[in-house]
């Protein structure tokens, strides 16, 4: 997934969740819409070197958008709808192994209690349910959390997983790394115990549990490696 031409600035501050205030090189400071509803802890340190997008519409109040920071553990994207786009594309290449052979792929397919799928691969050997989560939270050491805060919506999406399982139904929860500090990626079980357990329950349940890094840069985002998962941080 490539990035048009970014701005460069610095952040001042995030607030109103959905807003940041940015100082551009001349020092003139503009807002951009965060596309991001987490806490993005360690995402937004004052004075950060950040990357905003821009695009004119009239339905926009604000036509900048924060997508990049350049944190202290290494770079990240906050825009957390792009992991859907960068996996997406990582599953039409063909590069995520045990996974080649549905070849047929859908966005937003409607499921469970009134939710929709970020995926479902289809092909001969049936069909496979994938739940796509941005991960930026990076604690000492590389550890990458999910979620960054208290996810009802997320647990609502382990449990549909589950309940879409039959002998020719696979379902994944895919952990899209979108910080290059991380290097491993568990439940975040000391923020959301809830989660981690429902998480837990899936996994016996057979639902499988993907993490894999991309490399993130002003150019774009790109899945590069495969990461190792535990429930519980090592």
């Amino acid at each position: 997934m490539q990035f048009g031409p970014l701005l460069e600035g610095r952040l001042l501050r995030r607030y109103k969740r959905f807003l940041a205030d940015v100082e551009l090189a001349d020092g003139a400071v503009l807002t951009a819409h965060c596309p991001n509803t987490g806490a993005m802890t360690g995402c937004v340190e004052e004075g950060a070197a950040v990357w905003l997008s821009h695009r004119e519409d009239p339905k926009r109040k604000y036509a900048h958008t924060w997508e990049l920071v350049a944190t202290s553990r290494g770079m990240a994207c906050i825009h957390s709808a792009l992991a859907n786009k960068v996996v997406r594309e990582a599953f039409a290449a063909g590069r995520i192994p045990g996974l080649e052979g549905y070849p047929d792929l859908r966005g937003e397919v409607r499921y469970g209690a009134n939710s929709r799928a970020d995926l479902l691969l289809t092909g001969s050997a049936g069909r496979v349910f994938v739940e796509v989560k941005s991960v930026t939270l990076c604690r000492e050491g590389g550890q990458g959390l999910f979620p960054d805060a208290v996810s009802e919506r997320g647990r609502k999406h382990l449990l549909e997983l589950q309940q879409v399982l039959d002998a020719g139904t696979r379902s994944v929860l895919f952990f899209c790394v979108l910080h290059a500090g991380i290097n491993r990626v568990s439940a975040a079980g000391e923020i959301d115990p809830a989660y981690r357990d429902a998480l837990a329950s899936a996994q016996a349940a057979g639902v499988e549990v993907l993490a894999w890094r991309a490399a993130v840069s002003p150019a774009g985002l790109v899945l590069e490696q495969p990461l190792p998962f535990s429930l519980d941080p090592v």
